[in-house]
């Protein structure tokens, strides 16, 4: 041939050329279905991706209610003990904590679950020691109003007691006041006879007798007499004779001691005629340890 043309060799390039487009072609298919793959799973990562977030949110959201419930559920919890209020004060601040807490990934939501598991587990023991301690207080209650009961019962039998004691003694008192029996007042003349009339009249005698009394105290006793005249004033010697009777102090006009033995005891005091003594009706009180224990009376006439 002519030139040192082949014609071999221009078959062999029309095969290559020929089998070039075929591995284009393979090669075009083998990235279209890694592109597809690719695709796939980055959908059902995405839609996974998706699940789990939908998932976390719903557990996020979940835990955060029953964080709110478990806050009601301590903030009903009342209890009159100090230690126990500060315990329980602690725990309501780990709920706010936790509530201001973005769980955002599974082991955060682990931690919370654990954590509200725990809350709940001291919960339970807090009302268990709170009813305990509400059950105790019941009964100590119920021991108190027993007890104040009691010592009402006891104030009102002493108050009754006493009553019943100063009343005693108020009888017992007035039982033990000795009294005057058989007053006989008697104006005398100079010949010591009995006589009404002023003009006549040299003294006064008061005759009377101190009863019998087992219960009253013996020894010496003071009788004070006051003779009181028709205008209200008291026959005296001295305005220094002065004794008590009761919160008072009042003018005697002559007194008189003896030894009482718990028996009769007849007895005479004497007043001088100084120029006190005026007409018309006089009034004679008897007084004993500050007590009235007896009267009298008589008449002065002008002539």
């Amino acid at each position: 041939m002519e030139n040192g043309e082949n014609p071999i060799d221009h078959n062999n390039t029309g095969e290559v050329k020929k089998r070039q487009p075929v591995g284009l072609f393979v090669l075009a298919g083998i990235l279209t279905t890694a592109l597809a793959a690719l695709i796939i799973i980055y959908f059902v990562q995405r839609n996974n991706m998706i699940e789990m977030e939908i998932f976390l949110t719903e557990e996020k959201d979940s835990l955060a209610n029953e964080l709110v419930m478990l806050k009601q559920g301590y903030d009903t919890l009342k209890t009159n003990n100090d230690t126990l209020n500060a315990k329980l004060e602690v725990e309501q601040n780990k709920i706010e904590r936790l509530l201001s807490i973005n769980a955002s990934n599974a082991q955060l939501i682990r931690t919370y679950k654990k954590e509200i598991s725990t809350m709940r587990e001291i919960m339970k023991s807090y009302i268990v020691q709170i009813d305990s301690l509400n059950t105790r207080n019941k009964i100590l209650i119920a021991e108190n109003t027993q007890i104040r009961e009691q010592i009402t019962r006891v104030e009102r039998t002493n108050e009754e007691l006493s009553r019943v004691s100063e009343e005693l003694s108020s009888k017992v008192e007035i039982a033990s006041v000795i009294q005057a029996k058989e007053i006989i007042p008697q104006p005398l003349n100079k010949k010591r006879k009995e006589t009404d009339r002023l003009s006549r009249m040299e003294n006064l005698m008061v005759c009377f007798t101190l009863r019998e009394n087992p219960i009253a105290d013996a020894g010496k006793k003071t009788v004070f007499m006051r003779v009181v005249r028709p205008d209200g004033l008291v026959v005296t010697r001295s305005p220094d004779n002065l004794f008590d009777v009761g919160d008072d102090t009042m003018i005697f006009t002559e007194s008189r001691t003896v030894d009482y033995l718990n028996q009769d005891v007849e007895m005479c005091i004497y007043v001088d005629n100084n120029g006190d003594f005026i007409e018309g009706n006089y009034t004679v009180y008897l007084y004993l340890d500050g007590i009235e224990i007896g009267t009298g009376a008589f008449i002065l006439a002008r002539n």
